[in-house]
């Protein structure tokens, strides 16, 4: 199964709240963090949703 590679490149300040939820809720705290998640449609729909915010790299697991 592959993973997903989630880079938050742009600050949430001024941003609606729900985005932020959404970035908080995907585990990024700070500018430039990263994380690994499972490729999976709530994952991708969270990521659909902040697009403009994050950079995505898919990852053979």
């Amino acid at each position: 199964m592959n993973e997903l590679q989630i880079t938050l490149v742009r600050s949430t300040i001024g941003v609606k709240p729900k985005h932020k939820l959404t970035v908080a809720a995907l585990g990024l705290r700070k500018l430039n963090s990263t994380i690994t998640h499972k490729d999976n449609p709530a994952i991708r729909g969270m990521v659909h949703q902040v697009r403009h915010l994050l950079k995505v790299e898919e990852v053979k697991a």
